[in-house]
């Protein structure tokens, strides 16, 4: 078993609670290849903001299962050779499916789990994550719960379903399970296509807005949650310029929308201190790759497309971090 502290990263707890004081939300970047991992770990070193480095089930098996934690201890030195003395970067699982899937990346070296339950019913939801979280405790490792359910692109799956969490829902469900934080449903959704174009409005410039997000609901949990730390999955921004370029060179992206940056910085400023964005990376590189190969047809050395993407993809991470999550500063 891997100690997670000797990994060099930390859990959760401290962090998120500092953030929910602070009213700004930690960053959960997904990462699934060594660009992506690299333009975090440089955006966070030039903000100085903490991070909560995740992976998902998906990224896991792509990267390959026993390199993660060697790679994570790496990016922790990577941080600290740019100039970061003291890296706040916890080691995520994201939307972890079953118990032995939590607990084999608890004893891998991750310091914090997301054990994903919200499709079960009620019940089975708080016996599963109940039981990842006494594992889980054990090792001073955190746990996320989810309740509700969000719609989009979860790795490989797909969810057409979006049900609001039920605010009444809420104590009863961290009580029992002793999650030390909760994923919350009030319309966001995974992916690149949050929405259709129905539920959408087009403004003056005809591009599509989509519906808001339901800080109704947002509010009642607050309530019956003081000072508990909430989290928003799905929350990619999806950058149209983004968008435009992949269009512009042979993509099908049409009427892809995402949270507009407004309503993020309104819920990081409530109880949301944990934001989690993984498409607007995804679709920057894909721009920048499909871009690359349409002005420069001659080049054929990744160095030098992937080290554009990189550059690329930590722009608009920093961007996320001091202009949408608040941040930056936070160490």
């Amino acid at each position: 078993m891997i100690n997670y502290k000797n990994l060099g990263v930390i859990n959760t707890r401290q962090m998120l609670s500092k953030a929910l004081a602070g009213g700004y939300a930690v960053p959960g970047f997904n990462f699934s290849h060594l660009e992506q991992a690299q333009a975090i770990i440089q955006a966070i070193v030039e903000t100085r903001s903490p991070l909560i480095l995740q992976i998902l089930k998906s990224d896991r098996e792509y990267i390959g299962a026993k390199l993660v934690p060697n790679i994570v201890q790496g990016l922790v030195k990577y941080a600290m050779d740019l100039g970061l003395e003291s890296p706040q970067i916890a080691m995520h699982l994201d939307h972890g499916d079953s118990f032995e899937l939590c607990k084999n990346c608890i004893d891998d070296g991750f310091s914090s789990v997301m054990i994903d339950g919200s499709h079960l019913p009620f019940e089975k939801n708080i016996e599963l994550t109940q039981k990842v979280t006494e594992y889980a405790h054990k090792y001073d490792v955190t746990v996320e719960g989810e309740l509700g359910v969000i719609a989009g692109a979860e790795g490989y799956l797909n969810s057409k379903l979006s049900l609001y969490t039920e605010p009444d829902d809420v104590i009863d469900f961290v009580r029992r399970t002793g999650c030390d934080s909760l994923a919350i449903s009030i319309g966001t959704a995974h992916g690149s296509f949050k929405f259709t174009a129905e539920q959408c409005v087009k403004n003056e410039n005809g591009i599509l807005e989509p519906p808001p997000l339901a800080f109704s609901v947002l509010e009642e949990i607050e309530k019956k949650l003081t000072g508990f730390p909430i989290v928003l999955h799905g929350s990619s921004t999806v950058p149209q310029e983004k968008v435009k370029l992949i269009n512009k060179y042979g993509g099908k992206l049409n009427d892809a929308v995402g949270i507009p940056e407004n309503q993020l910085k309104k819920a990081s400023k409530q109880a949301v201190c944990k934001i989690n964005i993984d498409s607007d990376s995804r679709l920057t590189m894909t721009a920048t790759l499909r871009e690359f190969f349409e002005q420069k047809p001659q080049e054929y050395d990744p160095r030098l497309y992937l080290a554009k993407a990189r550059e690329d993809m930590k722009a608009v991470y920093i961007h996320l971090i001091k202009d949408v999550l608040g941040s930056a500063n936070k160490l």
